[in-house]
């Protein structure tokens, strides 16, 4: 049975800002969900509420109906792995011992040959075999990011959470990635939940997307329900068309050169137009 997720009156607040103060959101289909927004709107917050790094300032989150804060870590870590976003941090370790880690809530230090069989198994769908046994600070920014991907789908989990897993990834990998965690999703009956940048990534291999804006969820549903002209527009301030591409939204977006982006937000609020030509 897949793991429900569900926010209740969640809100979160880093000081005086305040990210969101009334979320509220169900997830209980297995598939590919894909998170999006601008920069700034929460979305990673989102994720830090769900595996406890972060406790939110109202509301709650519950997994299975169980209040996440309630839960221990080795539990969470048991049920959901979160691939966070690609930083410059290296490991003195091979990339083996690496990907193991994710091994570590099921099995703690005593590696078994089953958790040999699922991290080797983990590499080979990355693509990263070969470099099992090389030390995980000799790879590229790429590479690091399939080795962390592979570290995630070694743990087995109910819910994989990965924090823009594509942005390192050359365009193959960016959709051999995205194709096999929309597979794994449906083939072990999981939910996987990823933020993207990426319209059309997201559109091509989403099952679900939601749309964060300023403090709210601006769109949840399909990714032609998600991702519309007019919803680009209130949420990422620029104009786009939507054409029809294998069956799924493809977004062209139309670039106003030369202007400064708070005019174009000037523009899209009051509908009044800026003459930056001097």
């Amino acid at each position: 049975m897949v793991m429900t997720v569900k926010a209740e009156g969640l809100g979160v607040s880093y000081g005086d800002t305040v990210v969101w103060e009334d979320i509220n959101l169900h997830l209980d289909r297995p598939g590919l969900i894909s998170i999006l927004g601008p920069n700034g709107v929460g979305k990673s917050t989102f994720m830090y509420t769900i595996n406890k790094i972060l406790e939110p300032t109202k509301g709650r989150v519950l997994l299975d109906g169980r209040d996440v804060t309630e839960m221990s870590y080795k539990e969470i870590a048991k049920r959901i792995a979160y691939v966070p976003q690609s930083s410059g941090e290296t490991f003195a370790m091979t990339v083996m011992d690496t990907v193991l880690m994710g091994r570590y809530p099921h099995s703690g230090f005593a590696t078994t040959r089953e958790d040999m069989e699922i991290a080797v198994g983990a590499l080979k769908m990355m693509h990263m075999g070969e470099y099992a046994m090389r030390n995980f600070n000799e790879l590229s920014a790429g590479q690091h990011q399939r080795v962390m991907i592979a570290r995630g789908l070694a743990q087995m989990p109910d819910l994989l959470m990965l924090d823009e897993p594509t942005s390192n990834l050359d365009i193959y990998h960016q959709i051999y990635t995205m194709q096999l965690l929309h597979d794994i999703a449906h083939e072990r009956g999981i939910m996987v939940l990823v933020i993207c940048h990426d319209l059309n990534i997201a559109s091509r291999f989403s099952d679900r997307v939601i749309m964060f804006s300023e403090g709210e969820i601006r769109a949840d549903g399909t990714a032609e329900e998600a991702i519309t002209s007019e919803i680009i527009s209130e949420v990422y301030k620029v104009r786009a068309d939507i054409l029809q591409v294998d069956g799924r939204p493809y977004v062209v977006f139309h670039v106003d050169g030369g202007r400064d982006p708070e005019d174009a937000q000037f523009e899209h609020q009051t509908g009044k137009h800026i003459d930056s030509s001097g």
